[in-house]
């Protein structure tokens, strides 16, 4: 039984760009299809689709690399664990480096970046960071 979801999500996307993947496959949630949509907004994937496999449908990220093979995704930093949620305000969200990178936000109006969060004034738990 997995108890993290987010967690798998975002350690199945580490393990595959540190191989070079171009794609990777995992099962679908809302908060899934949430965050994917989060990363192809702010571009660190080129698209994400839902792929009808046995005995759940698998949510398919495709990865996005530079020219010369560079990764756009050079970090994945969970934040917030089933068993210490980190919750923040619009006015406490910080930008994650400096601007290069975002946070990933479960807000009340669904799951949004840390931009989006600080331009519509939202708070909410911060799921993960990525640069």
């Amino acid at each position: 039984m997995m108890t993290d979801p987010i967690a798998d999500m975002l350690t199945r996307i580490r393990n595959a760009v540190r191989v070079e993947r171009p794609h990777v496959d995992m099962p679908v949630s809302k908060v899934k299809r949430g965050v994917a949509d989060v990363l192809k907004r702010e571009g660190y994937i080129w698209d994400w689709k839902e792929v009808e496999a046995s005995p759940v449908k698998q949510l398919r990220l495709e990865l996005k690399y530079g020219p010369n093979g560079e990764r756009v995704i050079r970090h994945v930093k969970r934040v917030s664990t089933p068993g210490r949620r980190i919750y923040s305000g619009s006015r406490k969200l910080r930008p994650v480096l400096n601007g290069l990178g975002i946070a990933v936000i479960s807000s009340s109006r669904g799951v949004i970046s840390d931009r989006e969060a600080r331009q519509r004034n939202l708070g909410g738990e911060v799921l993960c960071e990525l640069w």
